[in-house]
C-alpha cells in the first residue's frame, strides 16, 4: 500500500536547508585549490556548526518576579549561617515561572563600600541554589557562586545581589549553562516574638545568558 509521505517538521526543515547549503559549500570547495585534508576539515567543522544552531542557541534572558522570602527549614550546613527559602513566581524571556530557592546567609556582618552607614547591615551569601519550573514542564536548576546583602535596619529593607550558576535542567532545558544574576529588595512583613524578622515580601529581576536551551517556547495551552 502506497502512503503518503509524511510533511517535514518545521526544525527538520531548517536542518534539511543547513545541510543542502553545507553540501553546496563542499561541493565548491572540492573544485578549488584547497588540500583534501583542509577540505575535510572544513567541511565537519560547518557540519558541527550546522547541527548545533538547529537544536540549541544562546538566549539573552530577563525575568521579573515576586513572591516570599522567610526562614528555610533546609539547612545548608555552612558555619555561622542563617538559612532562607524563597517561593517566587514570574514571567519573562523564557516563559512563565516559578522558582524555590534556599541560601545560607553569613551570621557575621562584613564591610563594603556601597554599603555604610550605622543603620545598615552588611552580609554576604555563602551558599544555596534552587529550581526553577517553567509552565512546559521543563526545569532549570541553578547553583550560587556569590551573594552580598545590604540591610537597612531602620526600614527593614534590604537589597541583595546574588549571581547563579546554570547547571542544567530536563526538557528544553537538558543542556543549558550560563550565568544569571539576580537583584532583589525584600521587606520585613513578619517578626518573631524577640524582634527578629521572619517573613519578608520580595520583587526582583534574573537577567543574563543562558546557553544550550532548545527552541521549544512556551505557548498557550501547554499544561500548567
Amino acid at each position: 500500500m502506497n502512503s503518503k509521505p509524511a510533511r517535514p517538521s518545521e526544525k527538520q526543515g531548517d536542518t534539511m536547508k543547513r545541510l543542502t547549503l553545507i553540501d553546496t559549500a563542499a561541493t565548491t570547495l572540492s573544485g578549488s585549490a584547497m588540500g583534501p585534508m583542509k577540505r575535510l576539515a572544513t567541511v565537519a567543522l560547518m557540519l558541527v556548526l550546522g547541527v548545533a544552531t538547529a537544536y540549541a542557541h544562546d538566549e539573552p534572558v530577563k525575568l521579573t518576579f515576586s513572591g516570599v522570602s522567610d526562614t528555610s527549614p533546609d539547612n545548608l550546613q555552612q558555619p555561622d549561617t542563617s538559612n532562607d527559602g524563597d517561593n517566587f513566581a514570574g514571567d519573562g524571556t523564557l516563559g512563565k515561572f516559578n522558582v524555590r530557592l534556599v541560601r545560607a546567609i553569613s551570621n557575621t556582618a562584613g564591610s563594603s563600600s556601597t554599603c555604610t552607614g550605622a543603620d545598615h547591615l552588611f552580609l554576604t551569601e555563602l551558599a544555596g541554589g534552587g529550581v526553577f519550573r517553567f509552565h512546559d514542564g521543563s526545569l532549570l536548576n541553578v547553583n550560587l557562586t556569590q551573594g552580598d546583602d545590604c540591610i537597612n535596619l531602620t526600614t527593614g529593607v534590604a537589597h541583595c545581589t546574588l549571581t547563579f550558576q546554570v547547571t542544567g535542567g530536563t526538557g528544553r532545558f537538558k543542556r543549558a549553562s550560563g550565568v544569571l544574576t539576580m537583584t532583589e529588595t525584600v521587606n520585613a512583613v513578619l517578626f518573631d516574638a524577640l524582634g527578629n524578622p521572619v517573613v519578608f515580601d520580595a520583587t526582583g529581576k534574573f537577567t543574563g545568558t543562558v546557553s544550550g536551551v532548545t527552541k521549544e517556547e512556551d505557548r498557550p495551552g501547554e499544561q500548567q
